[in-house]
């Protein structure tokens, strides 16, 4: 990229004395020849005096009052058109700056702004992959706050942990309670499927198999509110961003939405055919949901109480992730991951088997797809099955080669920059209890995502 350096010139402005009276004295004292100093070489200097200083000499005590005035009037105003000509330069530059940045807006508003990054990501380094452990059981879902600085994961345990990014410390965890224990003790007393952050980081939302929602205040994992209604397990969990709608998915095949500020519901939405696994949202009044065995993924306009519906995969659709407004990904227990935009009902690019097969010679079955995530208003897709792999789309390409987890990727996020990547691995599958992998450990991976320097011939294009 090419960085831009302003440097602003502080031009002085000159102005007449306030205790200048604008005469001058045109009397020259004559030197007295008691005290006058001579010196050995005198006459030369005065014989070297150029005829232009002896002129503006002479000038400068020739200048009567009104000339004086005139000059500086003159030498005023000069210095005023060259501030008043950098002071637009200035202003035309911010006005193109703020063009360009509304410009950016109304693109992601629309859907159609795209960082192309994935040319320039580099294959990750398992050495430098952090893991962080604490949970007893497989990790299920987790977030990244905005500023980057904590992760929040939660488990089949029934435990939320708060972790400090930089130093991969635990900060604060909320341990589960036992069922039927009442008010008594707040936590959750069945295993957490899905979790979300405000993009303003205040509040922190969590569903159990319970069909409980509990709301709590990020900073300090205080809990401030408990949202019932649901008749199934609450298995997608989204907020709106640039506000505190909370949209909400759950077995029962319905979505519902709430206001977390007035702790208040608002309303309930239908359509699936069969249990919603998968749930987001971006900063429209929409959210995506899949729909598991009913093989479909919709997109609910909120404002105008209707649904958009689309079919591709031949197994159940467990995970949803918007890209922007216009384009999601998928990944389906068939092992495939298509691309999806909202002006077409059928996947716009499809891999298949994009995690491999498993299984006896004849009897090879695609690895299931846990988890997809979305570099937001990029070009980069990451999946999880058993591994963590990044998959290449035709226009949506990725350069990532295969990093190895073992166990279920349960759950991935990127980092809002992009800088990392952050995968929830446990030894089964975050909506069951179907197999177990005993060689893997519970943990949260954290990825970090490189950038290829820019050469000289990239610097060279940048410019041009």
């Amino acid at each position: 990229s090419c960085s831009i350096f302003i440097s602003r010139l502080m031009v002085s402005v000159l102005r007449p004395n306030e205790g200048d009276t604008g005469k001058v004295n045109a009397k020259v004292k004559k030197p007295n020849k008691h005290n006058e100093e001579i010196s050995s070489d005198s006459e030369t200097e005065s014989a070297a005096v150029p005829k232009r200083k002896q002129a503006r000499e002479e000038f400068e005590y020739d200048e009567t009052p009104q000339e004086k005035k005139l000059r500086l009037a003159k030498k005023y105003l000069e210095h005023l058109r060259e501030e008043e000509e950098k002071k637009a330069d200035d202003e035309s530059f911010e006005t193109d700056l703020i063009a360009g940045r509304l410009q950016e807006e109304v693109l992601e508003q629309k859907g159609k702004l795209q960082r192309l990054i994935a040319k320039d990501l580099l294959s990750p380094d398992e050495s430098e992959i952090r893991v962080l452990r604490g949970h007893k059981l497989s990790i299920t879902c987790l977030v990244i706050s905005t500023d980057e600085k904590y992760i929040f994961s939660a488990s089949k345990d029934c435990s939320i942990i708060k972790w400090d990014v930089p130093s991969g410390k635990r900060l604060h965890t909320i341990k589960g309670v036992r069922k039927g224990s009442g008010d008594q003790q707040v936590g959750h007393a069945a295993c957490i499927l899905c979790m979300t952050i405000s993009s303003d980081g205040k509040y922190l939302a969590t569903g159990d198999m319970n069909k409980l929602i509990m709301i709590w205040e990020a900073d300090t994992c205080k809990h401030l509110y408990r949202f019932t209604g649901h008749k199934g397990p609450v298995s997608g969990l989204s907020f709106r961003r640039g506000s505190h709608d909370l949209y909400s998915a759950s077995h029962d095949r319905s979505v519902k939405v709430w206001n977390v500020d007035e702790n208040a519901y608002v309303e309930t939405l239908f359509g699936h055919q069969d249990s919603i696994t998968g749930l987001d949202s971006l900063s429209r009044e929409r959210c995506v949901t899949a729909g598991g065995r009913d093989g479909t993924v919709r997109v609910w306009k909120i404002t105008e109480e209707s649904q958009l519906v689309f079919h591709g995969h031949n197994g159940s659709i467990d995970c949803v992730q918007l890209i922007n407004e216009e384009h999601m990904v998928t990944g389906a227990d068939d092992g495939s991951v298509c691309l999806w935009s909202v002006n077409k009902k059928k996947p716009v690019a499809t891999v298949k088997q994009a995690h491999g097969c498993h299984g006896d010679p004849g009897l090879e079955r695609p690895l299931w797809i846990t988890s997809v995530a979305a570099l937001q208003n990029s070009d980069t897709v990451a999946s999880g099955a058993c591994s963590c792999e990044n998959l290449p789309f035709q226009g949506f390409k990725v350069k990532l080669s295969l990093c190895f987890l073992p166990g279920f990727v349960n759950s991935l996020k990127f980092s809002s920059s992009g800088q990392f990547l952050v995968a929830g691995v446990g030894q089964e599958h975050r909506l069951g209890r179907w197999w177990r992998l005993k060689e893997s450990k519970n943990g949260i991976y954290i990825i970090p995502l490189k950038r290829k320097q820019p050469t000289a011939e990239d610097a060279i294009e940048t410019e041009t």
